[in-house]
């Protein structure tokens, strides 16, 4: 299409901008999107190599593009009583390359916060508006589960059975039942068995730095094929600079630094920003223009506020016998949601997931980990060892983060990235709801682990890697509340749309990327019926 005027301009090409980017070309649309990074080749993955565990601390693949620093990546400023350990990827696929690729639902209460629980702002749509696109992007994934959990609506049959849950699940799943405790066999965009042209998983456990093989639904192996196929142009090494504007106030399109560092400009009748929680306000509020001084869709000023991103912690025990958690995928095994929903009892509003994953290998058994602290040097070092490998079960503690106009991404006035472009700096700290919801959760798991027979309980406290990026450029009815209205189309300017977990009303208490592409998928469908308006 070279830089002739595209239908939809989609910037970013990860789980949001995969999605729609599919979804558009099917429908017919003529779609360019911007990628800062580039394709990557599965051989590269360290997931390949034997010193795949190195990728935890340094290298390449490093999930906090202030430790890897690629050329792609652009550095991030995290400031706080609570800075943030922000975690991102840019490439084709965006970070659905390195995510554990767990695939929960919201729950139909999660929509509807303020209503229920009197907190935060109820979002502009339903759970039950969202649920077929919700079972679209299953199927477009490939979704690994078990359908009936009682936590949850009923939804068909998954794409593929469930993973195997494997000795954790195992160990766990008696843990909460002595409890008499909900749990049930998680959902993974993992396929089990061979899918549409992908292999199925063969468990060797890596996921989290690249699967080589393609089984786990990273979104340069699932929409994207099927999006070029049908005539999608993805335009790598494409830094965006700003969304340029006209004398009426419309997106143009978007000024763009090529990999030769030129400054180029793709027009479009349509430009819809999927650059994650991070990257979206930090593109909206470079592009100041005499008509937008303040950033564009920012005359709310919320661009960059209401900054949520989960709160963690990791709760593991010591079995005492040999139980070899290293095996298998990455994903989650099984999840419970206990204590999802409010209860005023507990002190707090919300709740909370557990998660329990499999742990890595035995480098990270002696080195620091989230729960454990690092094996003592010397003549203990190999006592220790062998108390804790390979015994450990592992519950992360999931808990809902609500918004707060406080914490927030705005752009930093010294740093900048290597285009000259100023780098996002977040500022971040836990609410005292927040603190109290985790001390819960906290001890709940550790009971969980005690009725699973594990002798030793080891707890890193509260912490924040911060994976799961939202709520910077927010969702609702009220332009002055709000960025966005129900269709991700921006209140200021109305061929913008900005669709990726910034536009999340609020978090919930499960990972978001099943429920951003599903809002993507909405969105291109909301894009493709009111076409008219942009011709």
């Amino acid at each position: 299409m070279g830089n002739e005027r595209a239908d939809v301009l989609v910037i970013g090409s990860g789980a949001a901008g995969a999605a729609l980017s599919k979804r558009l070309t099917d429908l017919g649309a003529k779609v360019v999107c911007l990628e800062q990074g580039d394709w990557i080749n599965p051989a590269d993955y360290p997931s390949t190599r034997p010193d795949w565990e190195i990728s935890i601390r340094r290298g390449p693949f490093h999930v906090s593009p202030n430790i890897r620093r690629r050329p792609e990546d652009y550095p991030v400023v995290e400031l706080g009583k609570d800075p943030p350990y922000v975690q991102m990827f840019n490439a084709v696929g965006g970070s659905t390359i390195h995510y554990t690729a767990h695939f929960p639902r919201f729950h139909p209460s999660d929509f509807r916060v303020r209503t229920l629980d009197g907190v935060a702002d109820d979002w502009p749509i339903s759970y039950s508006e969202l649920e077929p696109y919700y079972d679209m992007n299953d199927r477009e994934m490939g979704v690994a589960g078990l359908a009936g959990d009682p936590a949850n609506p009923p939804r068909p049959e998954r794409p593929t059975p469930p993973l195997p849950i494997g000795p954790l699940g195992e160990e766990l799943g008696r843990g909460f039942d002595k409890l008499g405790w909900h749990w049930w066999v998680a959902e993974n965009g993992i396929i089990s068995r061979p899918y549409d042209g992908r292999p199925g998983c063969d468990l060797h456990g890596k996921c989290t730095y690249g699967c080589p093989i393609g089984a786990k639904a990273s979104a340069d192996v699932t929409y994207w094929p099927k999006a070029l196929k049908k005539g999608a142009v993805l335009k790598t090494w494409a830094r965006v600079r700003e969304i340029s504007v006209d004398e009426k106030g419309m997106a143009r399109g978007a000024i763009y630094h090529d990999r030769q560092g030129a400054l180029q400009e793709q027009l479009a009748k349509v430009v819809a920003i999927c650059c994650n929680g991070v990257g979206t306000p930090r593109l909206l509020l470079n592009s100041k223009s005499k008509l937008f001084p303040a950033g564009l869709a920012n005359s709310s000023g919320l661009v960059g506020r209401n900054f949520m991103m989960h709160a963690w912690q990791q709760v593991a025990g010591v079995s005492s016998e040999a139980i070899d958690t290293t095996v298998g995928p990455r994903g989650v095994a099984v999840a419970s949601q206990q204590f999802y929903e409010t209860d005023f009892k507990r002190g707090f509003v919300r709740g909370y997931s557990f998660q329990a994953s499999p742990t890595f290998g035995p480098l990270s058994y002696a080195w620091a980990g989230y729960a454990a602290p690092a094996l003592p040097w010397g003549a203990d070092h190999h006592r220790t060892f062998r108390q804790r490998f390979p015994r450990l079960l592992s519950i992360w503690v999931q808990g809902e983060d609500l918004p707060m106009e406080s914490n927030r991404v705005e752009l930093d006035p010294e740093v900048k990235d290597s285009s000259g472009i100023p780098a996002p700096r977040v500022t971040y700290a836990h609410s005292e709801n927040t603190r109290r919801l985790m001390e819960h959760g906290a001890a709940r798991a550790r009971e969980v682990l005690q009725a699973a027979g594990c002798t030793e309980i080891l707890d890193g406290g509260l912490h924040q890697p911060a994976w799961h990026l939202m709520g910077t450029a927010r969702m609702g009815n009220d332009s002055r509340k709000s960025v966005v209205n129900a269709w991700h189309q921006a209140h200021d300017v109305k061929n913008l749309f900005i669709v990726d977990g910034s536009s999340f009303t609020t978090a919930a208490a499960v990972n978001p990327t099943s429920t951003i592409g599903a809002l993507a998928l909405r969105c291109a469908d909301g894009m493709w019926e009111r076409r008219r308006d942009w011709t």
